[in-house]
């Protein structure tokens, strides 16, 4: 019901009713099944998995044009130009457009339009070869795409209005080179007269994939039971077939890639780096799930065992226990790992980087530094308030524009030095989950499909009060288009979603100070006499002698 109508535009309330709807559905299956054991749990998780996604396939996308973007810079590179080197109304690509993504006349007056600059006449014959496309670069158009500029010339009278369904025609693309290959790769397969659908199959082929990972790191955990049923907090969401499979968020494929090398790292450090990095060089977000892949890095060892006692050496000489040695032997013992898992993510964002650096023209960053302006991040920025970005923020200061971002900053160095040091390494969902976590709350992003990224991590590690976030997402662009001022409705829906994630940390810490010592092979056993200065639980405690029966 969510995707039969298109109120986004029309009645938004009426939309945010249904995704509530959906949402209290999801939660109550969510809880069900985790009444059920591994196996069955499976099963249920992964068809219900691609029932949900297919949900997204029954319409167009409703209440995002990005995937037209995405149709469009597909095409460019099948016409084997560069996607960094134009804006989409530069006249030199006017021979790739068609009606379908430059609708002309009358179609021009629907929401979601922008208008464009009349494309010029039709290239005369023997034109250059990459700016002439050959018939199957523009598969989308309703007929013979060398005639698709047709409607620029007319029978009579002036050139119609021209306009266009990708947002931002006027500035060069913002994705990065895997996404550009992705984009690439769905207009390739893409049978011939086709639209968006490709591009929605390929978001539901993805989220089902991202689904079975999950499934499969299930296996392997101490609880499968429970890891299994944590799977459907990704595979049920209501947010995953709205952006993921009806929008066609290139955001399914980062998640994917992040949670295929969150899993990996544990185990294969550098297999896990090289996900990473291609989920970065996908949608740049997941670079903040990098600090959970280094979790505990920066930890002492308790298990390291005792050096053998040397004799004491004279007071002028260096000791090796001295703070600087230690140090030294911490940072020695955080590099490599460090680099086992960073460098090769570099490595892969460099390579994906490197042929549209040779193949292109201008700048590969696009309208990157344009965009993170537009949205507000920059210091001073007039937008922050427009798009009530830093919203909780706001509420310490009504202007954070020129100090949110120094602050923010800060807050999230030592959330990664937490991590750092304090982190699971054997679970690096979790450290990520929380950097990524605290930087929405921080600077509230005004776009739902970002949280995809939260929901896969919450799937991981099973804190389901991250939740909160995408549905604050939802709050602040959807439900705040039907209020007058609704500003308001975004910053409350943040606020209730950082008080969810506040109350959940204080019951999982109330509950784990009154939980029993886990049983371990140094857990000290009742009755057990600790060697006076060791901590408990050490290897060194002693038990005290007990009369065994004869």
């Amino acid at each position: 019901m969510t995707f039969r109508r298109d109120d986004f535009h029309t009645a938004p309330g009426t939309l945010s009713r249904w995704y509530a709807l959906a949402w209290v559905l999801f939660a109550a299956a969510a809880w069900t099944v985790r009444r059920l054991g591994a196996r069955q749990a499976a099963v249920f998780v992964l068809a219900g998995s691609a029932a949900v996604a297919a949900t997204g396939l029954l319409g167009p996308p409703r209440t995002s044009t990005d995937a037209y973007r995405y149709a469009w810079d597909g095409r460019v590179q099948a016409a084997g130009i560069s996607p960094y080197d134009h804006a989409p109304e530069d006249p030199a690509l006017a021979p790739l457009r068609d009606r379908w993504l430059f609708p002309t006349g009358s179609a021009c007056h629907g929401p979601d339009r922008a208008p464009v600059r009349p494309a010029p006449e039709p290239p005369a014959p023997g034109a250059h070869p990459r700016t002439d496309p050959a018939p199957d670069h523009a598969p989308n158009a309703p007929s013979n795409p060398r005639e698709a500029p047709d409607h620029t010339r007319g029978t009579s009278g002036p050139a119609e209005s021209q306009c266009t369904r990708l947002n931002r025609p006027a500035v060069h693309t913002i994705y990065p080179p895997v996404a550009e290959g992705y984009f690439l790769l769905v207009h390739r397969s893409a049978p011939s007269g086709s639209t968006l659908l490709p591009l929605q199959t390929g978001g539901a082929l993805l989220s089902v994939a991202t689904t079975a990972v999950l499934l499969a790191a299930a296996r392997r955990r101490p609880d499968p039971r429970l890891a299994t049923a944590r799977a459907a907090l990704w595979a049920w969401c209501p947010a995953v077939p709205v952006e993921a499979v009806n929008n066609a968020h290139v955001d399914a494929l980062g998640v994917l890639l992040t949670v295929a090398g969150l899993v990996a790292v544990p185990r294969r450090r550098a297999l896990g780096g090289v996900l990473l990095g291609a989920a970065i060089a996908a949608k740049l977000l997941p670079a903040v799930t990098l600090p959970g892949a280094l979790s505990g890095i920066l930890a002492p060892n308790p298990k390291t065992p005792k050096a053998p006692k040397t004799p004491k050496a004279p007071e002028n000489a260096g000791s090796p226990a001295s703070p600087s040695a230690r140090l030294r032997r911490a940072a020695a013992a955080a590099v490599r790992p460090a680099s086992a898992i960073v460098l090769p993510a570099a490595a892969v964002v460099a390579l994906g980087y490197l042929p549209y650096v040779l193949l292109s023209r201008s700048s590969v960053l696009g309208y990157l530094t344009g965009y993170v302006a537009e949205e507000g991040y920059e210091t001073g920025s007039t937008a922050a308030d427009d798009k009530n970005r830093y919203a909780l923020l706001r509420l310490l200061h009504p202007a954070p524009e020129s100090w949110a971002l120094p602050v923010v900053a800060a807050v999230l160095l030592v959330v990664v030095a937490w991590v750092l040091l304090r982190g699971d390494p054997g679970r690096p969902w979790r450290g990520a989950l929380v950097v990524t976590g605290i930087a929405f709350l921080l600077m509230t992003p005004g776009y739902p499909w970002y949280a995809l990224l939260v929901v896969a991590l919450v799937a991981l590690d099973g804190r389901w009060e991250w939740l909160g976030l995408p549905l604050a997402g939802v709050a602040q662009y959807v439900t705040a288009r039907a209020v007058d001022d609704g500003a308001w409705v975004g910053t409350l829906g943040y606020a209730v979603a950082g008080a969810a994630v506040m109350a959940g940390w204080a019951v999982r810490a109330l509950r784990a100070a009154s939980a029993p010592p886990p049983p371990g092979p140094h857990a000290e056993a009742p009755g057990d006499a600790a060697i006076p200065g060791s901590p408990p639980g050490s290897p060194t405690t002693r038990p005290r002698r007990r009369r065994v029966p004869r």
